[in-house]
């Protein structure tokens, strides 16, 4: 009877249970009278202490065992908020909203803070605040020079424009410009940097075709970069675009790698004709001068002629009119005078003396023997 009752496996049989339960039967007698089954009981007691203990750190109150105190593992023993942890989740809250809406500014950046996505202010250097999430600020650099490089060195774009004299040029050239106004940056360009670099080529593209080849790669490089300059910032201003340009740097004013030898010959070509039409002008200025200083002279010759002919003969005339009124008055004795003056005239070089006949006869034959009037003469002959 004790091997059919010694425990739940020791049911009663054959001789050959017999012994099974008799050795279990020792062995539960060498274990304070709990054979096998005693395990049980020790796993439920150590589930139960960790409910327990998890039931105290969510809050819950400790019990004895989960049987004790009317709280049994289904009993309303569930997780409960304290007004600790309550507290807690709030300052974290708080101090989360304070780091979101509290942001700092640098001095070479502008804030722009947006009310519901409505501008709402322009935030200064320093610490600002813009209690989130009614207010969002978006922070600009404004003091940061930008460049923009348009041209042939730039994403393969091609820089090659027309002059007004239909001559191709190839422009490389960088345009730097920073924010002005953060706001008007913000709103009114959806994308700044294609903005300027599209303004850029065209206002670059109007002044070159208003200028001429040679000007532009020689002497005009940067009144071309002042008026392009000026153009780009008008044009941004007008667009209300809040950018500024600082400055615009023509690199490169060349002409197209294709026909830059055949371009040199020509230039060449053209120098040695500027120089040319040069010395012909020089030498057109001498000749035309001289011609001009002969032409000059001879006029004044001819003009000195004339007035002495018209003086001579004016002097003639009164000459002659005074002759006749001479002659009008005494007609014989201005007759005699006229004579004796046209003879003196047409033998004055004659090498003869011709005595007047005198009165008597005699014809001065006695003077001349002692007067020598040839050699008083200068030694003439007879």
């Amino acid at each position: 009877m004790a091997g059919n009752t010694g425990g739940p496996w020791g049911g009663g049989g054959s001789g050959g249970d017999d012994e099974r339960g008799g050795n279990r039967g020792s062995n539960g007698s060498g274990s304070g009278g709990k054979p096998g089954g005693g395990q049980m009981p020790e796993i439920d007691d150590l589930v139960k202490k960790g409910q327990e203990q998890l039931r105290v750190l969510m809050g819950g109150r400790g019990g004895n065992n989960g049987t004790g105190g009317g709280r049994g593992p289904g009993g309303g023993g569930g997780p409960r908020l304290t007004r600790g942890t309550l507290g807690l989740g709030a300052l974290v809250l708080i101090v989360g909203w304070g780091l979101a809406s509290f942001y700092t500014v640098k001095p070479e950046e502008r804030s722009v803070e947006l009310f519901l996505g409505k501008y709402s202010a322009t935030g200064e250097p320093g610490l600002n605040f813009a209690p989130w999430p009614l207010v969002t600020a978006v922070v600009l650099p404004v003091t940061r020079e930008q460049t923009e490089t348009i041209g042939t060195g730039s994403r393969g774009e091609s820089g090659l424009m027309l002059t007004t004299d239909e001559n191709i040029i190839d422009i490389d050239f960088q345009v730097v410009w920073n924010i002005s106004d953060p706001a008007k940056y913000l709103f009114n360009l959806a994308e700044p940097e294609e903005t300027i670099r599209a303004v850029s080529e065209s206002a670059m593209r109007e002044v070159i075709a208003r200028s001429e080849l040679a000007p532009i790669l020689n002497r005009d490089r940067q009144v071309i970069a002042d008026e392009a300059q000026q153009l780009i910032q008008t044009t941004l201003d007008q667009y209300d675009s809040g950018v500024n340009i600082l400055r615009l740097n023509l690199d490169k004013a060349d002409p197209p790698r294709d026909v830059i030898d055949s371009f040199r010959e020509v230039q060449a070509a053209e120098q040695q004709r500027d120089r040319l039409e040069r010395e012909a002008d020089a030498y057109a200025n001498r000749v035309l001068a001289g011609a001009r200083g002969e032409a000059a002279q001879t006029l004044e010759e001819a003009e000195g002629y004339r007035a002495q002919q018209v003086n001579e003969a004016q002097g003639e005339a009164a000459r002659f009119t005074s002759v006749l009124q001479e002659y009008s008055k005494a007609p014989q004795v201005t007759r005699k005078r006229l004579y004796l003056e046209t003879m003196e005239k047409i033998l004055g070089d004659v090498d003869k003396i011709i005595l007047e006949n005198s009165t008597d006869g005699n014809g001065g034959q006695g003077v001349v023997p002692y007067l020598p009037l040839n050699q008083l003469r200068g030694g003439g002959s007879n």
